[in-house]
């Protein structure tokens, strides 16, 4: 069982683990690429913690090179085959950004599925342990995490599903766009950098995207509500943190150390902790921007979880029709979310 106090064993005061390694003559650089700015959360907040500890833990015989914003060319659905072909070193991207190809992750994504990122992130590596290693086995997987609550941000307000009917509104993958159908908005697929030109130009009347991301997408600056949900999220998009598979194993075994060290369970939970603490200040932009946000009660939030209700059906048959239990998935996720929160 893992807790919130069996991490705290694990994590102490530092973000990871720190294990220093003799200098040595062996030097390695890795490219890691990512589709955010550079000035984003994620990369400021996750992913250059991760980069600085291996390189700190290494005696700098690791050298982390960043390359933010797609960079090293090609859009966020490549960046998976781009680890895997050796692109890049290290890629962090959504999973859901190829659909279909990593169906059991998804399991995170089902709409009020989450409440917490840590107990949730904590769950997606148990199980990636579990289930999971098969799916991602051209890569060398080091962190997977969820975000905070997933929200919905547009230039009407939302109160209820009835104010979704004919909505635009932007969707990162196929199960928040299904949601957003099932809801009665009109979903529009796109990448998280795209959104800004899509709501300026009216492609889009809204986006679902987490607070966070918000201050680096100017957000607040484009829309006028926010409709946010007491005590659970509307839906998460999962995130991987994966390596090149002959870079890992072509590395010396002390180095290799230093990456597993610097990976796994308590730098998922890190992450997702990060990213869903990064939340409050990205709302307080918004109030202090005057913009309007409703916030579902808990008690409201059920006409919204009944009419989602769908989603969870045809996943479940869709998953049928794979050879996977989606119900058994659903099951253990919650169980293992439900110890780390206890």
């Amino acid at each position: 069982m893992i807790t919130r106090r069996t991490l705290t064993g694990l994590l102490g005061g530092t973000v990871m683990a720190m294990v220093a390694v003799p200098a040595m003559a062996q030097d390695v650089t890795l490219k890691l690429h990512q589709f955010l700015p550079a000035q984003a959360n994620v990369p400021k907040l996750i992913l250059d913690v991760w980069a600085d500890s291996i390189e700190e833990a290494s005696g700098d015989r690791i050298k982390v090179t960043r390359y933010p914003s797609m960079q090293l060319g090609g859009s966020p659905p490549q960046l998976m085959d781009q680890a895997i072909d050796g692109v890049a070193d290290v890629i962090w991207t959504v999973v859901g950004y190829t659909p279909g190809r990593f169906p059991t992750t998804e399991v995170f994504e089902l709409p009020f599925m989450v409440r917490d990122a840590r107990a949730a992130s904590a769950a997606y590596w148990q199980m990636y342990e579990s289930h999971m290693q098969e799916e991602f086995a051209d890569v060398h997987v080091l962190g997977t995490w969820v975000h905070g609550p997933g929200m919905i941000h547009a230039s009407s307000a939302i109160h209820t599903p009835d104010d979704m009917q004919g909505v635009k509104i932007r969707g990162a993958t196929r199960m928040v766009n299904q949601l957003l159908q099932t809801l009665g908005a009109t979903p529009v697929g796109m990448p998280v950098p795209a959104i800004p030109e899509a709501l300026s130009k009216g492609v889009i009347d809204g986006a679902t995207i987490p607070w966070e991301v918000t201050g680096s997408l100017k957000v607040p600056e484009l829309v006028d509500f926010h409709t946010e949900f007491e005590g659970n999220h509307l839906y998460n998009l999962t995130f991987v943190l994966a390596m090149n598979k002959d870079t890992y194993e072509g590395l010396p075994a002390d180095l290799r150390a230093v990456i597993d060290d610097n990976s796994g369970l308590a730098f998922s939970v890190f992450a997702g902790g990060t990213q869903e603490a990064s939340d409050g200040p990205a709302r307080e932009a918004a109030v202090d921007n005057g913009n309007e946000i409703i916030t579902v009660s808990e008690a409201d939030a059920q006409a919204w979880v009944e009419a989602a209700q769908p989603v969870y059906d045809s996943w479940i048959a869709e998953m049928s029709e794979r050879g996977i239990d989606g119900q058994a998935l659903i099951d253990e996720a919650r169980r293992l979310m439900d110890e780390f929160e206890g």
